[in-house]
This record gives structure tokens, C-alpha cells and sequence, in this order.
């Protein structure tokens, strides 16, 4: 985990964001370190996905502002988002356009993110040929093929069974600390949050209702959490 004394490789200062009048984010505020991961977790329709969206550039905030230490930013999709007509290369090679690299260069960096995943012999096959798992993985090497200073994942267990979830949740695990790259998850799943994050916010409303460390949360005494962590039907929750 990152010291405090660094710089925040990105940090969002009291984001706002409404559509067609309804809030969706009111005052959003938090900072990722190099080297940290961190899980955004709450309730469907609290705000989750919007500042994803705002941190990786796809929306604007109505005010607010996001800092970000570098552009070179990996989105891994909640689907695998691969083009179906290119191979496993192709679309790695497609996340390396403009990087301005050798063709052998090229070509070892791509072969050595596919190890990372464990897909080395995949590198000839098509998004068909790939079993739903080994699509997530080639997504996973295809957003940090160029090593970015910022990974961002939007629902990355998604739709998995549990084992393929933890294969999932250790990649990440290992990409940290490959890369000692900024983290952020925007995550449901109890085990993605509690396995890779070293900080949590939770959200509500639009909100952030909780922060502290994964080890924190079951026990904590804050409402919000406690009724999110040990899905209980009973809290404030109801009252969104």
C-alpha cells in the first residue's frame, strides 16, 4: 500500500453530477495513491459507474474537478468490450497505437502482459475461441499492456462463477504489484472488495455514507456498511 507522504495519482475534489435534474453524485471527494487499490462499493444506482465515468474522462462533471498525475489510464470493462474480428494480439496491439514502439518491442510487451494473465499460447486466437474467463483476462492485459500509472475497473467479477472470480481477484492482486499502479474497483461482489482493496468508500445517494480498510468494514458500527457488508434487508438503505 502507498504512503501517505506521496503524491495521489488521481483525486476527485467534491464532484457533483446531475441528469435531467435528478442528482446522481452530490459532493464526491477521495484520492488513489500509487501503489493502492481502491474498491467503490454501494447500492445500484448510488453514483458507482458515474464517477468512473468522470475519472476516466467519458462524462464531465457539472462541477468539481478531477487531478490526475497522468493520462496514461487502463479501463478494464464490466464485459470483456474485445473486437471480435481481431485476434488476442491484434487487440493489445491496438491498446499500444501511438506508443510509438518497435515492432519487436511491441511484440515483447505483448507477449509478456498475455504471461502476466496467463494466456501466452492464446496469442492467435479469436474472442470466439476464448472461454468467458479468458476473455476477462485478455480484457485485463489489453488495459495494462502499456503499463498506465491508473487502472480502472467497472464491475470486473461480474457475471463469473466464484472460482473464476478469485482467478480474476488475483490477477488484480497481481497487477498492483507488477505495476504499483493507482487501483480503483467499482464492485458488488463481497469477496472482490474484501480480497484486492487496501481502502474502501461506500456510497449512497449519490454520497460517500463510509471509508476505512477492508478489515474495518464487517464490524463497523456505521449503518450503511454494516447493512451493505452482512446483506440485511433492514437499514437505511431502504431509504434511498
Amino acid at each position: 500500500m502507498a504512503q501517505a507522504a506521496e503524491t495521489p495519482a488521481i483525486k476527485a475534489v467534491d464532484i457533483h453530477k446531475s441528469f435531467d435534474g435528478r442528482p446522481i453524485l452530490r459532493g464526491v471527494s477521495f484520492e488513489v495513491y500509487p501503489g493502492e487499490t481502491l474498491a467503490i462499493i454501494g447500492p445500484s444506482g448510488c453514483g458507482k459507474s458515474t464517477i468512473l465515468k468522470i475519472l476516466c474522462g467519458l462524462l464531465e462533471p457539472d462541477s468539481g474537478e478531477v487531478i490526475k498525475e497522468t493520462h496514461d489510464i487502463g479501463l478494464v470493462f464490466q464485459g470483456s468490450a474485445l473486437l471480435n474480428s481481431y485476434t488476442v494480439r491484434e487487440n493489445l496491439q491496438l491498446a499500444l497505437r501511438g506508443r510509438k514502439l518497435s515492432k519487436a518491442d511491441e511484440e515483447e510487451q505483448i507477449r509478456k502482459t498475455l504471461a502476466l494473465v496467463g494466456l501466452a499460447d492464446h496469442l492467435d486466437h479469436y474472442p470466439s475461441e476464448l472461454s468467458g474467463g479468458q476473455q476477462k483476462r485478455t480484457s485485463f492485459a489489453r488495459a495494462v499492456v502499456y503499463n498506465p500509472r491508473i487502472i480502472l475497473y467497472d464491475e470486473p467479477t461480474t457475471g463469473l462463477d466464484p472460482v473464476m472470480s478469485t482467478i480474476i481477484e488475483d490477477y488484480m492482486i497481481e497487477l498492483e504489484r507488477e505495476l504499483h499502479a493507482a487501483s480503483i474497483v467499482v464492485t458488488h461482489q463481497y469477496s472482490t472488495w474484501t480480497r484486492t482493496a487496501d481502502r474502501i468508500i461506500m456510497m449512497h445517494a449519490g454520497r460517500i455514507v463510509w471509508t476505512g480498510d477492508p478489515s474495518e468494514a464487517v464490524d463497523s458500527d456505521n449503518a450503511y456498511i454494516y447493512q451493505f457488508a452482512h446483506a440485511k434487508r433492514e437499514g437505511p438503505m431502504l431509504d434511498a
